[in-house]
């Protein structure tokens, strides 16, 4: 880095002056902050929100903590002292985030809420999910009173179809005195989310940085090649591909190794091998010192030339299109090569699960271990001193000695199906540079602070439920914003492996493109209507809602084609005027010509209609040609020269009207759903309405403001029509694990033989007939309706909650014991909203289910 100038430092200087908090913040950092990071703390010091959009690893997460610093510059008087609440879209971010605010201002002043964990929640700062504050608001917490600002990590969650209305929600109803802190991915539509929140929030600073703290290369792994993906011999402005991959691309035949070397030998020049380069990279950016190996690419920024040296091994062969025979590295291989050019610790996207463990296995078996007999010493006692809380016969059962082993080795996997617990030692390893090689699902990329120097695709397509697609680019970004580790590397590595059919132009483009937007998912939901309307009252509840983001975008789309419809308006005014007949009125003999045509048309189209039909046919044909050749424009000289007119004419009129139903059908979206949401509480008597059309909750509408979730109609109108208080505690638990169940696409349920007995069968059936009772009224209203009650863990947990050993549940579950984990904690949260609402029997009894879920694996805590 230069030297500022006189200038630079001056603006500096002057920036300080006028700044003087966020001066003093910066100054205690262990990095430089960047510009973007600077703006954001001004705007935050001068009173406004800010929406931060940045890479992943740019260091986004300094504004938030800076909102906090400034909440917390004032000691409490009387107890009472300005707030920060810092929300994350997941409990293990909250977890994280927890952890480091602890460290930075003691354990008394953070507090955790996560829906199955409470930790201080009267604290200053609170770090909670995103669901919790919607709670908060709806309830009106006592614990909102002296709320500043609030952070919304990672707010792009906003365009999940699931959950991304929690977020909306919360920025349309956060107190007005309240700042907001909005931190997103790098989106390529910031500034129109940016003019929402400015909307709806007030004054909001739009920041948006697409610069790496730590330039990427891109690498493609050809046999035991690394080679730059983009070529800088053309120019730096042009970011042309490599042009030896295209070469590899279309060479064909047993000659390709030859052909390879003698193009490598052309092209390239003097480059340095990968081992050579070992020690020219400076592993740490305070060395200073560069590295010009692989493909630089930062959104048209620089790309090297290449490094490498091929590397013998196991080798698989695999026929590309052309049939050119390309060896392609097994894993054990690729981290072999990874280690000995200095390219660990990397992370492996692979996305399966199984793929995930598979790879670790291969790596076990090939005997490869990446680490030394002290870093060993230190895995073992971390591990031990993370997991002592769990018992040893739950260990043997999760695989604990293999996993174990594994991690001594310096190899690990991650993914949804681990344990929580196993997850977060996982994470912590890798972190202290223990751990040296990640086999990851795309979960990973998701917010948890984990970077590696390299980042390995072995493929760019994933499975996504229904079929193989690509990834896009967004996702591209998402995955390799992993590599470069800030103060560490030099450049982060982003490795993508030769495939079968692989287009190095693809591969480009999706590493050039920056193609990521942020669309709206919001949609009224039955809680949120009978909040809405406690609050606020029908009427002002449908304006907060046209002020969502949803609408928002739906309305500029509407802003859009209206200006089409207005130029189009303009354009048929002329074709009108052109086709001005002084006989008559030539738009109606036009009309009259367009449906005999029309007419004619069809009649031919649809030859074997019945004989009757064909007969009415020709007496509508016969009628129309007799009007046409009636009316007074049929005879003009000048006929033909109007009608031609006259088919351009209304050729835009079809177009136009399309447009026009557009707009009707997109102005008041949401708020057209809003209404269809209360005439089903309407029907149900969940809401009134008076005489003079005002609204008001009965009892049952009071006891679904605190109802969250799905299901929240069914579990409702269970209660309401007391279906469920004949259950035994085990009994509820496994109802309420049936409702928020979502088995995969290709699962079969247990069937009758596997569902327990009892009470709970005749639960189970009338809550079935009550969800197809309100599915069929949805359906009435024009609403979408609900998934039907899914049993595939009602066996399972059922004997979970009865005390069942782990073993027997998860082979009852059929599933890995992270995600068995994942629906015993979503089961207790719908226990926990029972518990709070149901009468007093039906009230103790979820209490009792919830502490008979809440044991073992399912109990454990980190934080």
């Amino acid at each position: 880095m230069t030297d500022p100038s006189p200038a630079e430092r001056y603006a500096r200087a002057s920036q300080d002056r006028s700044h003087p908090i966020t001066a003093s913040f910066a100054a205690s950092q262990r990095f430089e902050l960047d510009p973007f990071q600077i703006a954001g703390c001004h705007a935050l010091e001068e009173g406004r929100s800010v929406l931060v959009a940045a890479p992943t690893g740019a260091g986004k997460t300094i504004v938030g903590e800076f909102a906090i610093h400034l909440a917390m510059r004032e000691p409490a008087v009387g107890g009472r002292g300005d707030k920060a609440f810092y929300t994350t879209p997941i409990k293990a971010l909250s977890n994280q985030k927890f952890r480091e605010l602890q460290d930075v201002y003691g354990a008394d002043e953070v507090g955790l809420l996560t829906g199955d964990t409470n930790i201080n929640g009267s604290a200053r700062i609170v770090v909670m999910t995103t669901e919790v504050l919607r709670n908060m608001l709806y309830a009106d917490s006592g614990a909102l009173r002296g709320l500043k600002y609030v952070v919304m990590d990672e707010v792009h969650y906003l365009a999940d179809r699931f959950r991304g209305a929690v977020w909306e929600e919360i920025i349309i109803h956060l107190p007005p005195a309240v700042r907001l802190i909005s931190l997103s991915a790098t989106v390529s539509n910031a500034e129109e989310f940016g003019d929402w929140l400015d909307t709806v929030r007030g004054d909001t600073e739009v920041i948006v940085s697409e610069i790496r703290p730590v330039p990427l290369e891109q690498h493609v792994l050809v046999r035991g090649d690394l080679l730059p993906l983009f070529d800088d011999r053309a120019g730096i402005a042009t970011a042309q591909v490599n042009q030896e991959l295209m070469r590899i691309r279309s060479f064909k035949g047993p000659n390709f190794e030859n052909n390879r070397r003698a193009s490598a030998s052309r092209g390239s020049g003097a480059e340095p091998r990968w081992d050579r380069a070992q020690s020219m990279r400076s592993s740490s950016a305070q060395n200073g010192g560069r590295y010009e190996g692989g493909g630089r690419h930062e959104g048209g920024g620089r790309h090297q030339g290449s490094g490498r040296r091929p590397h013998k091994g196991a080798q698989r062969p695999i026929r590309s299109a052309n049939a050119q025979r390309i060896e392609r590295l097994d894993r054990p291989d690729v981290v072999k090569l990874l280690q000995r050019a200095n390219l660990l610790p990397a992370i492996f996207f692979i996305f399966s699960r199984a793929g995930c463990d598979a790879a670790v296995q291969q790596v076990r078996r090939s005997g490869v271990r990446l680490t030394s007999p002290e870093e060993r010493t230190e895995i073992r006692a971390i591990v031990e001193e993370r997991t002592r809380t769990l018992h040893d016969e739950d260990l043997a059962v999760l695989g604990y000695w293999e996993w174990l082993d594994n991690l001594e080795r310096g190899v690990a996997s991650h993914h949804a199906g681990l344990l929580p617990a196993f997850k977060e030692v996982v994470e912590d390893l890798f972190k202290r540079k223990l751990v040296k090689v990640v086999f990851a699902t795309e979960t990973l990329a998701l917010g948890i602070n984990m970077p590696a120097r390299t980042v390995v695709l072995e493929k760019l397509e994933k499975f996504n439920g229904e079929a193989r697609v690509a990834i896009t680019s967004g996702e591209y970004t998402q995955l390799t914003g992993r590599a470069g580790r800030r103060g560490i590397d030099v450049e982060g590595h982003a490795v993508i492996q030769w495939t079968e059919g692989l287009d190095p132009q693809q591969v480009a483009a999706l590493a050039s493109r920056r193609t990521y937007p942020l669309n709206s998912s919001f949609r009224p939901t039955y809680n949120m209507a009978v909040n809405l309307i406690d609050q606020f009252g029908r009427a002002r509840a449908r304006e907060i809602l046209e002020s969502s983001f949803a609408q928002f975008q739906a309305d500029r789309a509407v802003v859009g084609i209206a200006r089409q419809v207005r130029a189009s308006e303009e354009t048929l005014a002329g074709y009108e005027k052109a086709m001005t007949c002084d006989r008559g009125d030539f738009t109606e003999y036009s009309a009259i010509r367009r449906d005999l045509s029309d007419a004619e048309k069809l009649n031919r189209k649809d030859a074997n209609d019945s004989h009757a039909t064909r007969d009415a046919r020709q007496r509508e044909i016969a009628g129309l040609r007799r009007r046409m050749q009636r009316h007074p424009c049929h005879s003009c000289p000048d006929r033909e020269h109007h009608a031609r007119w006259a088919e351009r004419y209304w050729k835009l009129k079809r177009t136009v009207d399309k447009m026009r139903q557009q707009i009707e059908m997109r102005t008041g979206t949401v708020a057209r759903i809003f209404d269809r949401v209360v005439d089903v509480l309407v029907e149900l008597d969940y809401v009134r309405v008076g005489p003079d059309g005002t609204t008001e909750l009965t009892p049952a509408g009071r006891t679904m403001r605190r109802i969250y979730g799905e299901r929240d109609l069914l579990v409702a109108e269970s209660l309401r029509t007391g279906i469920w208080k004949e259950l035994d505690a085990a009994s509820l638990a496994t109802l309420a694990c049936c409702l928020v169940y979502e088995p995969r696409r290709d699962e079969a349920g247990p069937g009758e033989r596997g569902l327990p007995r009892g009470s709970f069968r005749t639960a189970l059936t009338a809550t079935q007939d009550l969800w197809q009772r309100l599915d069929d009224l949805e359906q009435d209203h024009r609403l979408p309706g609900s998934e039907s009650v899914a049993t595939g863990l009602a066996q399972a947990m059922h004997s979970w909650a009865r005390g069942m050993p782990l073993e027997r549940v998860l082979v009852e579950a059929d599933m890995a014991a992270g995600d068995f984990v994942r629906w015993a904690k979503q089961t207790i949260d719908l226990l926990d909203q029972l518990s709070l609402v149901a009468d007093a029997p039906l009230a103790t009894t979820a209490r009792k289910a919830l502490d008979a879920v809440r044991r073992g694996i399912v109990a454990y805590s980190s934080v």
